[in-house]
């Protein structure tokens, strides 16, 4: 026997003269093919323990490559190739067809250019996979109507759905209503008052009592994250005298940010409570808190939720830059996170929110929790029907980095072409993907002793779905094993099915994690039968392929607590 090592560093045993996959065909139990050594993470000699692994014969597949060329996914690319190397050896190679799954979920924000039945359907067929209410704008019967849309299309279908992010307004500090909008000019003299109801040519009103307080000579004052600039030169009671940086037209109700400060405002305030109240009436998927400082704000929230017997999850912005010195204590508190660039880029130095966005991303993975990447993704299309190439590229860099989800805001909520933005999302994203190496992210297999079983059976099940090139189906009640691979990021899609609605809804926000609705029986043959039927059904497999199929996880289904299975099954129609 030599020894085998794939690109994840875990090695297998493979004859001189046998394939690995004909290697697994041969085995009836992983004492003849899979075990791992404590100290080293080497495969050897499988324990009963860990899994028991029942193959089918697992037919020759010819070489799969991955894609040179257009962009277009129009265009039938199945027969186009292209090369990867990892660690010094050739990686899994991909077809990327028309009928290819996109791993990197889209998160939009529904407004009036998308809030009729027909465009929250259209956005759904064009690859929304998360429905956000902006509490920002609108009021509760507008945003009722957006749930009960996306609660009828959800009830249509068992293989497809749309979760619903409601995110709260947050402490916003805003200048106040001017008749017309103020030219401000580079250099000249402006104030901003605490006084309300003020607008002259030169002072205007902020809806923010602390404002004097929170400010100090030679801070910058940013409008709408810097479209404006303005540096403060004295302050009275309630006046700040401030000399005009950078000019322009000074419109009702602008943001208002301090560079390198947060305000000393609640993150949650009496309007945000009366929204997140809403929410747990309309049973919500998530909630994206805005500007968290600390963790407390996350678990108070938390408690809220408990109270009310209501299962939403909490994803906190980072957005504030008080949130970054308290940034793991949030995470971890957190469901997950969303990394809201533009105020986050208004109140740190604009060159730090790159680095940051990818600490995030790498503690969010490190930490198995949900990370979305948000603001100006796509922002020229708002009024284009193309993007910059930058923004082709912001994206495609955060399709790299890892995010589990990318977001649209003012582009379908209020832009000129919303389903053309989603559908350069969709597209750039399933082209990154496509060029991604195999395992490029499994982390080194010594950490998974560090963990508990499921843990384990995630890895080495990805580790099995990727050099066999199989989809991975997993049947959940908890969503705990879908999640667990996904952090894994598998090269194939993760089927997970599940009898829980909320569970479904939930799994949709993960990376590569294609969550199906399906009843079980007491019968895991049965069962398993009638998934692959699913799938045949909805063309989401094809007859003669191979799966690989997980069973583990908090709540055992079919099987004893202490077994745990992987199977790799050929599919006969």
């Amino acid at each position: 026997m030599a020894t085998f090592y794939l690109s994840t560093g875990v090695p297998l045993l493979k004859s001189d003269s046998t394939r690995v996959a004909d290697r697994l065909a041969s085995c009836r139990n992983v004492s003849d093919a899979f075990g791992i050594e404590a100290k080293s993470g080497r495969m050897y000699v499988q324990s009963k323990q860990i899994a028991l692994i029942r193959c089918s014969r697992i037919a020759e597949k010819q070489d799969v490559a991955s894609y040179k060329g257009s962009l277009d996914t129009d265009q039938d690319i199945s027969n186009s190739t292209f090369d990867h190397q990892s660690n010094g050896f050739p990686l899994s190679r991909m077809k990327l067809t028309t009928k290819s799954r996109r791993k990197t979920k889209i998160v939009c924000t529904i407004g009036p250019s998308t809030s009729s039945r027909e465009m929250i359907w259209k956005l759904a067929e064009m690859g929304m996979n998360v429905a956000r209410l902006n509490m920002s704008h609108g009021d509760h019967s507008t945003h009722q109507k957006t749930i009960d849309l996306v609660k009828e299309y959800n009830a249509q279908f068992k293989d497809k759905v749309i979760a619903i992010m409601l995110d709260t307004k947050g402490p916003e500090v805003r200048s106040g209503d001017v008749p017309k909008p103020i030219l401000l000019k580079d250099g000249q003299e402006f104030n901003f008052t605490i006084k309300r109801g003020v607008s002259t040519e030169d002072t205007v009103s902020v809806n923010y009592d602390d404002f004097i307080n929170d400010v100090e000579v030679g801070d910058s004052v940013l409008v709408d994250g810097g479209m404006m600039s303005l540096t403060v030169k004295s302050k009275t009671n309630d006046l700040v005298k401030c000399v005009v940086v950078d000019g322009g037209e000074l419109k009702s109700r602008r943001h208002l940010n301090v560079r390198g400060k947060s305000a000393t405002l609640p993150s949650i305030t009496d309007k945000d409570w009366d929204d997140i109240k809403f929410g747990v009436d309309n049973q919500v998927d998530f909630y994206a808190v805005s500007f968290v400082k600390d963790a407390r704000v996350v678990h108070e929230l938390k408690d809220y939720l408990k109270s009310c017997n209501a299962d939403i999850h909490v994803i906190v912005k980072i957005e504030s830059a008080d949130s970054i010195p308290n940034l793991h204590s949030i995470l971890s508190a957190s469901d997950g996170a969303m990394v809201a660039r533009g105020d986050l880029g208004a109140e740190l130095p604009i060159e730090e929110v790159p680095l940051l966005q990818e600490t995030i991303i790498k503690r969010c993975q490190s930490m198995q929790k949900p990370v979305i990447v948000a603001t100006n993704m796509l922002e020229s299309m708002i009024d284009h029907p193309t993007p910059t190439r930058a923004e082709v590229s912001d994206i495609s860099i955060a399709v790299r980095e890892g995010a589990d989800a990318i977001m649209l805001s003012g582009e379908t909520a209020h832009g000129k072409y919303p389903l053309k933005a989603v559908n350069v999302m969709h597209t750039v994203a399933l082209r990154m993907e496509s060029s991604l190496p195999v395992n490029s992210s499994t982390p080194n297999p010594l950490s998974v002793h560090k963990r508990h079983m499921g843990d384990m059976l995630a890895f080495h099940t990805t580790t099995m779905a990727n050099t066999l090139k199989t989809p991975i189906i997993v049947f959940t009640r908890t969503g705990s094993m879908a999640v667990l691979l996904s952090h894994y990021r598998p090269f194939s899609t993760i089927f997970a099915f599940t009898d829980d609605d909320r569970i479904k809804q939930r799994l949709v926000l993960y990376h590569g994690v294609m969550p199906i609705y399906m009843q079980f029986s007491s019968d895991a043959e049965e069962t398993f039968s009638r998934a692959l039927e699913l799938l045949l059904d909805k063309g989401h497999v094809v007859d003669g392929d191979h799966v690989t199929l997980v069973q583990s996880g908090a709540q055992p289904i079919w099987r004893k607590e202490s077994i745990h299975h992987i199977q790799v099954r050929r599919i006969l129609g």
